[in-house]
């Protein structure tokens, strides 16, 4: 499944914390010791579900084949998520957004990712 957008949601916090490591730092990905990724369908779940209510949020985008190796594991109902066992240098993005937050609070997706 490698050579495949994935993407990464990030508070304005978690944002400002990696744009001063120079990577990707979130209490979820510290605690769990991989960093979570999603792919495209995979990402409005992934909103609605950690990122309600949270503000604006950031969304990256990588090209996985650019990246160290993913691991595709399990989660949510069996779906196979990209994790990567490394630090996420946001350098690596190929682009960037900043989503606000829909009248139900989900950050609203831009169509063009």
């Amino acid at each position: 499944m490698q050579n495949v957008p994935v993407y990464k949601l990030l508070t304005e916090e978690e944002w400002r914390a990696a744009e001063a490591a120079g990577h990707t730092v979130t209490a979820l990905d510290i605690a769990d010791g991989y960093v979570h990724l999603s792919t495209r369908a995979q990402l409005p779940e992934t909103a609605a579900r950690h990122f309600a209510g949270k503000g604006r949020v950031r969304l990256l985008k990588f090209d996985s084949a650019a990246l160290p190796p993913l691991r595709w594991e399990p989660s949510r109902g069996g779906d196979l998520f990209p994790h990567l066992y490394e630090p996420l240098e946001i350098a690596r993005a190929q682009a960037a957004w900043w989503l606000e937050p829909g009248t139900d609070g989900v950050p609203i997706l831009p169509e063009d990712i």
